[in-house]
């Protein structure tokens, strides 16, 4: 079973997540992988992935599509002067599917950031039609960003596998610690774990086992 990781925005730590879940696997024996299509700005994130996955593959094989700019890979590519290559984006997971038996592919920013032309980050996680765990930033304001985002995934007709709630930063407000309870309530999918600030070791959710 492969695994794409959305987040509710930018910072809500999807490549955090993403190598706790691969390192998961790993040590329960799983041929487990990570794979970020698309970078923009830097490639800590799938430098970050390759050493979850224990150094089997090349950063290139986790990222085939990079760009400089800092911002949105639509935006991105505008300001450089080039396209993002979508295609490269689907053959790298394809490629990874083929010789691995769990791939976590993480998206780039929130669900729908754009992508390229009309094609959102949706688009892309449709097209290759797995199912969907939205990492949280576990904070004020969450609530609406992540309903709204589970709905889009099963408007689509995708399956949302479930929500990691995400401690992003040290501080506990009320929100923070009233949210699980409040999405347990309003959504039709399991809160699959919380992530606390600085936690180096999860276990994989019992719940995407089932």
């Amino acid at each position: 079973m492969h695994y794409f990781i959305t987040g509710t925005d930018t910072d809500a730590g999807k490549t955090y997540v993403t190598c706790l879940l691969i390192e998961a696997l790993r040590r329960a024996g799983k041929d487990a992988v990570g794979y970020k299509p698309f970078a923009c700005g830097d490639r800590h994130d799938p430098l970050a992935i390759q050493q979850a996955c224990g150094g089997i593959l090349s950063v290139e094989e986790i990222n085939p599509v990079f760009l400089k700019v800092p911002a949105s890979p639509y935006a991105a590519a505008l300001l450089e002067n080039r396209s993002v290559d979508v295609e490269a984006g689907r053959q790298g997971f394809y490629s990874l599917a083929a010789r691995h038996s769990i791939v976590i592919v993480e998206g780039a920013g929130g669900w729908e950031v754009p992508l390229a032309g009309h094609v959102t980050m949706a688009d892309f996680a449709a097209e290759l039609n797995l199912p969907v765990i939205v990492v949280v930033n576990n904070r004020l304001g969450c609530l609406n960003h992540t309903l709204l985002t589970v709905k889009n995934i099963q408007q689509r007709g995708l399956t949302c596998a479930g929500v990691i709630l995400n401690y992003a930063h040290d501080e506990r407000d009320a929100a923070s610690i009233s949210n699980r309870m409040v999405l347990q309530n309003f959504l039709k999918v399991p809160v699959l774990a919380e992530v606390m600030h600085g936690e180096t070791e999860i276990d994989w959710p019992a719940d995407l086992d089932s």
